[in-house]
């Protein structure tokens, strides 16, 4: 990654070297804090959206697109002002519909930070529909900014005109606001205590059948992932999905993995058959699946 981030800009640029300096400083991980975005914008005279707009070649180098060879990069700007980069996640060798928009990519990437509510969202591609769906999930999404690089400042209500979403259904709690499940974590395993943990944070209000993803990796380090549902069903994200985005935008080496515990309270439905297939595609290691 570091490399990739390195090239995706000429370095003979300040603002560029300051940029990766700061990327550097996070691990390569796609993420800016509302310090470090305000530093680059007051040492180059610029407004964050002007930096975020910069800021897409860096985020697309954060794809992997075995099938379309189309690199797409997102930023989310969180409410106080931090950057959550996006990228488009494609999984070869699997169904297409486990792959990760990168506007999915950039929420999911804040939502797992615990950001509450996303005020814009920068792409450097205009976003599709199952995106727009997906954007009108969100906790205050009727105050959402879209931004292109050749059109900003767009209401998400313009890209998505007489919508349909949870609150025609009723649903009062939306993605990214705080949710409980009433999971108990409670086991001796504390990876798996930590995917209970991610499932009791999940957005499942259709189906009421939560679950979430806990990764460890060989150095130590675990990435949690929580499903997030969607009212039009299809472009709901399971939480492996949001657990290996997670991992890639934070630099992880999907080879690393040592242990993969999916914890899940299937009443309407179950993610296990889905997320075993895509593991398969992946790596050896199989998936511990722990009933709740």
């Amino acid at each position: 990654m570091q490399e990739l981030i390195k090239h995706a800009l000429p370095q003979d640029d300040a603002l560029n070297q300051a940029i990766v300096d700061e990327i550097r400083l996070q691990n390569w991980a796609g993420f800016l804090n509302r310090s470090q975005v305000e530093q680059l914008c007051r040492d180059f005279k610029l407004t964050p959206l002007k930096l975020a707009m910069h800021l897409l070649p860096i985020a697309a180098t954060y794809s992997h697109t075995a099938i379309s060879h189309f690199n797409v990069g997102a930023i989310a700007i969180g409410e106080q002002g931090d950057f959550y980069f996006g990228a488009n996640q494609e999984f070869s060798n699997s169904a297409i519909q486990q792959t990760i928009h990168a506007e999915q990519s950039a929420i999911s990437h804040a939502w797992l930070r615990n950001e509450r509510r996303i005020s814009d969202m920068v792409v450097n591609y205009t976003p599709c529909g199952h995106c727009r769906q997906f954007m009108n999930e969100l906790h205050g999404a009727e105050k959402i900014s879209i931004h292109l690089p050749h059109s900003q400042n767009n209401p998400l209500h313009s890209y998505l005109p007489d919508a349909f979403g949870p609150k025609d259904l009723d649903i009062a709690v939306h993605l990214l606001a705080e949710e409980n499940h009433d999971l108990v974590a409670d086991h001796q395993d504390d990876l798996v205590n930590q995917a209970i943990l991610a499932a009791n944070q999940s957005h499942c209000p259709y189906s009421n059948s939560p679950h979430g993803i806990a990764i460890l990796f060989k150095n130590g380090d675990v990435v949690t992932g929580r499903y997030a549902e969607n009212a039009a069903f299809n472009p709901s994200l399971p939480a492996l999905q949001t657990a290996l985005n997670f991992a890639y935008l934070n630099d992880k080496k999907l080879t690393d993995i040592e242990r993969i515990v999916m914890a899940e309270k299937a009443l309407k439905l179950s993610h296990k058959t889905m997320a075993e297939a895509l593991l398969s595609t992946l790596t050896s290691v199989k998936l511990e699946y722990h009933s709740l």
